[in-house]
């Protein structure tokens, strides 16, 4: 995982005679910023990252508070008909995309809410909670019942039991949610496109795939795409890391 993406760092600094001349395989021979300049100033590098920060982070932390409410209404509140509800959340991780574009792309029109960066939010908000509904459902529902119990008997209602017993025993895993919601979302492509045709709302991943079918044969500039694209995601994950250690951790001793 760490090689190849080296090696693009190394040939995002290149030179394209460099580059041309020596492979993509050779060390550069000194530190060229064009690829990454003329990039950023191409595609307006610094209006997209700004597009996929808030919908990435918006949609990873709605996701994450509609995930643990309906994870709690199902795991611990036992509501009637929990298999059929838990096979209707598999069945949605199991649609594919491609089938949601024209229902979206059509329901999304008549709420005017089409080309806005809100439309993109509250479509994967949906889709990711399915998935963390079902893996919290699973993980309330072998929660002790000795310990809701005894809030329940020291005077904590259903929202105290869910924010101040079930969120803090609950946090490793939900931070594990947290992190993958914000980079599954960050790589989505075929939805942003879709959905955003507007220069100031499209995301990181879309300005990746319009460059690369405009400047097919600049490398220097992929590769500098490249790097620019992956490494705010990349960034995010090293920040988040012990987090993610933590929830697997846990997951491994329960």
């Amino acid at each position: 995982m760490v090689a190849p993406f080296v090696i693009v760092a190394l040939n995002a600094v290149k030179s394209p005679a460099e580059y041309s001349a020596n492979g993509p395989l050779s060390l550069p021979d000194g530190l060229h910023l064009d690829g990454l300049k003329d990039f950023w100033e191409r595609v307006d590098f610094g209006q997209k990252l700004i597009n996929s920060v808030v919908i990435s982070g918006s949609v990873a932390v709605l996701a994450v508070v509609l995930s643990v409410l309906n994870a709690y209404a199902i795991g611990i509140g036992r509501i009637k008909g929990r298999p059929w509800v838990l096979a209707f959340f598999v069945l949605a991780n199991m649609l594919p995309q491609e089938a949601l574009v024209y229902p979206l792309y059509y329901v999304l029109k008549e709420a005017g809410l089409y080309d806005t960066r809100l439309s993109v939010i509250l479509v994967f908000t949906v889709i990711q909670s399915a998935f963390g509904t079902y893996l919290l459902s699973s993980v309330l529902g072998a929660f002790p019942k000795e310990v809701i119990e005894a809030a329940r008997i020291d005077g904590a209602n259903k929202w105290q039991v869910l924010w101040r017993v079930v969120v803090p025993v609950s946090r490793p895993t939900i931070g594990v949610l947290l992190v993958f919601f914000f980079i599954w979302t960050w790589n989505e492509f075929l939805l942003p496109l879709v959905m955003l045709i507007s220069n100031d709302n499209q995301t990181v991943s879309v300005a990746l795939g319009v460059l690369q079918g405009q400047r097919l044969m600049d490398a220097t500039m992929t590769n500098a795409a490249a790097l620019l694209g992956v490494l705010p995601a990349f960034l995010f994950f090293l920040i988040f890391q012990r987090t993610l250690a933590r929830g697997i951790a846990v997951g491994a001793v329960k």
